[in-house]
């Protein structure tokens, strides 16, 4: 059976000791397998502590990474830190038990700017060259790094699979949204064919980035062209709280998106297990 996750950014940002305290029970005991954990600050939770945590409540952990403005891998003066920040958050994975980091490593969300080709392809050899000392890293410590391709909004330099495949190291794998293949992928089963064996990691939600199951996308297909990949991870629902100000202007969250937060993460886990 796949196993379902949830995010902790369904309930509060940034996360701390205390809120890890708070959900984990909350969360192994409505049945879910995985808890996500968002490392957006260095020392905002003790991973020694969410690993003995998650062991009491039979909780696996998934990582991922945060890209806030500043942290830059390509044309900008924050490399050295964003690839530092990035090794960390390999250490966090191998402390708390997590086979992958996941997330947008290569610009801050929300950083656009216009390129023409001769520029993308320079700026996708930048990227391949800064991103191998935190693959090589990520290698020695048997964690995989998954590289997320966002929505045009929030970045202009990777948006689809096929970019993704052009943009990144064959060593490096592929984090997929459903969220965001939504938006720029023609055929979201199609595109997870593409990526194939480069998948890493699946997070998912419904279109409008609330429940999964309670809109239009086609989960049948989606998950059966996950099967013929051979992807074997977890579905982890992402979604936000629109009660932080920071993670709800980061994400464009202006409303509730279900009922309340814990209805998002517990029909979504009931309708995944349906698939």
């Amino acid at each position: 059976m796949t196993r379902i996750g949830v995010n902790t950014w369904v309930w509060v940002s940034p996360l701390t000791d205390d809120d890890l305290v708070r959900l984990a029970p909350r969360i192994a005991g409505w049945g879910f397998d995985v808890i996500e954990l968002p490392v957006e600050r260095p020392g905002d939770w003790d991973p020694h502590r969410a690993k003995d945590l998650l062991a009491e409540h039979g909780l696996r952990a998934t990582v991922v990474l945060v890209m806030p403005p500043g942290r830059e891998l390509v044309a900008a003066d924050t490399v050295g830190e964003t690839q530092e920040y990035l090794r960390h958050c390999v250490d966090v994975a191998v402390t708390v038990g997590s086979p992958v980091i996941a997330g947008p490593a290569y610009a801050s969300v929300g950083r656009t700017w216009r390129m023409e080709e001769a520029e993308r392809k320079a700026t996708y050899a930048e990227l391949k060259e800064n991103l191998k000392p935190v693959l090589d890293h990520a290698g020695e410590r048997g964690v995989r790094l998954g590289v997320e391709p966002l929505n045009r909004y929030e970045t202009s330099l990777i948006n689809t699979v096929e970019q993704a495949l052009d943009a990144l190291p064959k060593e490096c794998g592929l984090a997929l949204d459903t969220y965001h293949l939504n938006i720029e992928e023609k055929d979201p089963a199609a595109a997870v064919r593409q990526a194939g064996d480069r998948i890493a990691h699946v997070q998912v939600c419904g279109t409008d980035r609330g429940t999964p199951g309670q809109d239009r996308f086609d989960w049948p297909g989606f998950t059966a062209a996950l099967g013929a990949a051979g992807y074997r991870g977890p579905l982890v629902i992402e979604s936000f709280t629109a009660h932080n100000q920071t993670i709800a202007t980061a994400a464009s969250i202006w409303r509730p998106l279900a009922p309340s937060q814990d209805a998002l993460a517990i029909d979504g886990l009931a309708f995944l297990r349906t698939l």
